[in-house]
């Protein structure tokens, strides 16, 4: 009981009940799903913080004072599917690194922020036909696409 305390204590996360888990090899039974927004996503935790589910992600071996902006738009993310998931939306996110836990606000700007961002990647998603940016002959040649592009340098 007494190495439990201390390993939560060094976690660095509330003490609150884990109603959600995706770590230590266990796979939750379904992830969170919005067809609405086309995400499909597995916080590490969600947390029961007054009756609203809060999303945790751990990414132990990160050392910043800041959050990086990567990290960032994954837990937004996660905010926004707790959001579809339960019609609620969650009132803030925890990043936790290395040695430090960011409490991330969940707010309209976050928001309107990860849906362009959601958008822009769409976006670049779409074009069905894309031609070789370049005419090196060598790098051609080391591509896996080689055998079966109709552009590919001889």
């Amino acid at each position: 009981m007494l190495a439990a305390v201390h390993l939560r204590r060094r976690s660095g996360l509330p003490w609150r009940r884990v109603v959600y888990q995706d770590t230590g090899g266990r796979r939750p039974e379904h992830p969170l799903v919005s067809q609405r927004f086309g995400l499909v996503g597995q916080p590490d935790y969600l947390i029961e913080d007054r009756g609203r589910l809060v999303p945790v992600e751990v990414k132990p071996g990160r050392r910043a004072d800041k959050p990086y902006k990567s990290d960032l738009m994954q837990l937004a993310a996660y905010c926004l599917l707790v959001e579809e998931h339960t019609g609620t939306s969650p009132e803030y996110g925890l990043l936790r690194y290395q040695s430090h836990t960011f409490r991330i606000e969940w707010t309209s700007q976050l928001r309107a922020e990860l849906l362009a961002l959601l958008e822009e990647m769409r976006t670049d998603l779409g074009p069905t036909e894309v031609h070789r940016s370049h005419d090196d002959a060598a790098r051609c040649h080391g591509c896996g696409f080689a055998s079966r592009c109709s552009e590919a340098l001889q």
